[in-house]
Parts: C-alpha cells; sequence; structure tokens
C-alpha cells in the first residue's frame, strides 16, 4: 500500500480513494515481488497489505503458498477480504505483530516510512524469517520532491499553522545507513531506488493522489473551510510545480526505496 499506514488514532484511510490510482500504486510492488530469492516459501505475509493489491500479487507468484495480510486500518481490511476471500487477513499494528512461527517472506510495501523506529522493527522482523527467508520493504523517499515540500510550505502559510505541526514524516535515512543495519543480519541484500514517472490528468489529479496517503496527516485535523482553503493553495502551488506535457498531462515523478534483505540458510 502507498503511504497508508498511520497511528491508530488518526481517522481511518479511505481504500475508496486510495483505489482511485491502483495501477499506478501496485507498479512497486510487483516490481518487489519479482525480486524477492525465495523459491518455494511456506508462509508469506503482507504487512500493511491496504486493499490487497499487493497481496493479491503474492498469491499470484507464489499459488501453493499459505498467504496472509495485516493492516492498522478496519477499512483497508474489509477491501482486502472482499477481493481475496480464501486468504487470511487480519487487523494489527505493524509495529507491534509478531508471527507465531517463522516466515518465509515478510513484505512490506510503502508501510513503514510512517513509523520512525522502523530501523529496529526491520531487525526485529529478520528474526522472525526462517533460515533462507526474506524481508522485502518498499518505501517512498520523496520528501524532498515539489509535492511533499509544497505540503509543508503550505502548512506553514495558513493561519491555522499550528494546527498542522508535526503533519510531515520525517525523511528517510540514507541508503548506507540501511545497509549498515541489515547486512550483519543477511547473507544476500539488494538495497536500490526507482523513480517513476506517472501520467496524471492534471494538477488536481495529483492532489487527489495524495490525499490518502501523504496529504491526509495535513487534512485530518482541519474543518472543512480550513481543508478548501488549504487545498486551493496547496493545488495552485502543485499546477505551477508540475506544468503540463505536450498532451496537456502532468507527471508526478515518485521515487521510492526498495530493500530485499535475505536470512541466511
Amino acid at each position: 500500500m502507498d503511504e497508508q499506514h498511520f497511528r491508530k488514532a488518526k481517522p481511518d484511510w479511505s481504500a475508496a480513494q486510495y483505489l482511485k490510482f491502483e495501477d499506478e500504486r501496485t507498479r512497486p510492488a510487483r516490481d518487489l515481488v519479482a525480486r524477492v530469492p525465495v523459491a518455494v516459501p511456506r508462509r508469506v505475509v503482507d504487512i500493511g497489505c491496504g486493499p490487497g493489491n499487493s497481496t493479491e500479487l503474492l498469491a499470484e507468484r507464489w499459488p501453493s503458498a499459505q498467504v496472509s495480510g495485516l493492516d492498522s486500518s478496519p477499512g483497508m481490511i474489509e477491501k482486502a477480504r472482499a477481493r481475496l476471500p480464501k486468504v487470511a487477513f487480519e487487523l494489527a499494528d505493524a509495529a507491534a505483530w509478531q508471527p507465531e512461527e517463522p516466515v518465509d517472506v515478510i513484505f512490506a510495501n510503502a508501510v513503514f516510512q510512517w513509523l520512525p523506529e522502523h530501523p529496529a522493527i526491520f531487525q526485529r522482523l529478520m528474526g522472525f524469517l526462517a533460515p533462507g527467508g526474506a524481508l522485502a520493504v518498499q518505501m517512498p523517499d520523496n520528501m524532498g520532491e515539489p509535492s511533499h515540500r509544497l505540503m509543508r510550505e503550505t502548512a506553514a502559510e495558513m493561519p491555522f499553522a499550528e494546527k498542522l505541526e508535526g503533519a510531515a514524516r520525517g525523511p528517510l535515512p540514507p541508503v548506507s545507513f540501511y545497509y549498515d543495519l541489515l547486512s550483519p543480519l543477511s547473507d544476500r541484500l539488494d538495497i536500490w531506488h526507482t523513480a517513476y514517472n506517472h501520467p496524471l490528468a492534471d494538477a488536481g489529479a495529483i492532489v487527489e493522489w495524495l490525499k490518502s496517503t501523504g496529504l491526509k496527516p495535513f487534512l485530518d485535523p482541519l474543518d472543512a473551510d480550513e481543508r478548501r482553503f488549504f487545498l486551493t493553495r496547496y493545488t495552485a502551488g502543485i499546477a505551477e510545480a508540475y506544468p503540463k506535457t505536450a498532451n496537456g498531462k502532468v507527471l508526478l515523478r515518485f521515487p521510492r526505496l526498495f530493500i530485499v534483505a535475505r536470512r541466511a540458510a
């Protein structure tokens, strides 16, 4: 799922809003699945499974495996269960989850960027893997992009700026940090970036994309009038930062960090 796992105290995530751009959001998960170096896993777990789009990829690659998913959003779990009725889904916190027995693949698509303590969680998850098992993670690495820079700048300009303090998540650590963190626990460690360029209809479509993810912590604290004011200013900034291409569409550049760590057999 794309930037969806936030604290339980916040309003629930909108699966319908998230799925407006399902194909674009699923591309990184598809790329990550293809790089997992486990041929015949017995147990596969999708952490932060969202509406089940990433879980579906796991079930397709490993049809004989026991595939399950977990998420902290009741709305997302409901959608996932409707989409994949034969797969077991549970409502759970990614930071506290612990399997009953070792897992062969732990998959997490766009969830851990919301948790500042995720480095320690990664170390815990490596300990839950069976020998030869793999931890596969993808996280948006876009805090320096205009889309997210403008969130922070727009928030600071608002007359209700105090409501939005702390809404922005922090940037990810550098690649070398994750290498030093996971290389002692792995016999194979693959870390890479991919920058996707998504053609969208216009600036409004970029805003719609972000409403269910990065913009959500900025919009949740606001009343209806404040949201309209914020979104009007933000959309104007997005239109300037993402000019139209020759065919009238705009390109949303979206860098993502991928990590695949295999536990020694």
